[in-house]
């Protein structure tokens, strides 16, 4: 089964209230190219790691299966986007210097992904996958968000196993890439990160079904355990990365 498309329904909320991955694993990811020309994110949602990417590489060919993420997508001069799932028939053979999956890969359908990933690789590519759990701000709001994410369990599809367990499930192909310890920050006040909560995909099913607003249903627990709600608190998501060179 190819990717599935959990994120059309909140697709504005998504380009709206994710947090943005770290400079500093874009510079990385060049560092560890051989050559810089072309890059391809795979899943790439609204663009955030596509645009990353295009600080450090000529060109990024960018897919993701949801239309509507395509379509909130950010535009940028070197990025070109698709909509498209594991495969990118756009791509020439043997071509692409780094490849790159932000959580996103643990929907793919793996055996077609790594086939394809040896068909687009150049020499010695790099191939890096990255996912991030629940974040981090203070022990009084952890609870409450821990809380929140635990009463949505139904609503969770199985994928989600492999970003619990940070990707130990999942491999790629090539020889691994022990990759630094990286961690996307934000600073947030209440009304943002109950934003992120609505952009959840087990938020858009568990309403669909039940009719109810979880986020509207937490936010009393949210702002109590916050305190001033127009205090922003630095927000902190640590990234569990995969690599290898192909």
């Amino acid at each position: 089964m190819g990717v599935q498309d959990h994120f059309s329904r909140q697709s504005a909320d998504y380009a709206a209230f994710r947090p943005a991955y770290p400079a500093a694993l874009h510079a990385w990811l060049a560092s560890q190219s051989r050559r810089t020309a072309l890059a391809w994110d795979a899943g790439c949602g609204n663009g955030q790691a596509a645009v990353g990417l295009a600080a450090h590489f000529t060109r990024v060919e960018a897919s993701d299966p949801s239309e509507q993420q395509v379509a909130q997508a950010v535009p940028h001069p070197n990025v070109r986007y698709h909509v498209a799932a594991e495969t990118l028939p756009a791509l020439a053979d043997h071509t692409v210097d780094c490849i790159t999956v932000a959580q996103a890969l643990h929907w793919f359908d793996q055996a077609a992904f790594a086939a394809e990933l040896r068909r687009v690789a150049a020499p010695g590519a790099v191939v890096a996958a990255w996912t991030y759990n629940l974040h981090r701000v203070t022990p009084a709001v952890d609870a409450v968000i821990d809380a929140f994410y635990a009463g949505l369990d139904p609503w969770w599809p199985a994928e989600r196993r492999h970003v619990e367990d940070g990707y130990a499930r999942l491999s790629l192909p090539g020889r691994a890439l022990a990759a630094p310890p990286f961690a996307m920050t934000a600073d947030w006040d209440v009304a943002h990160a109950l934003g992120y909560l609505a952009s959840w995909s087990a938020v858009a099913r568990c309403a669909a079904d039940t009719g109810r607003d979880p986020v509207a249903e937490v936010r009393p627990a949210l702002e109590a355990a916050w305190g001033d709600a127009r205090v922003r608190r630095r927000v902190t998501w640590p990234l569990s990365v995969i690599a290898a060179r192909l």
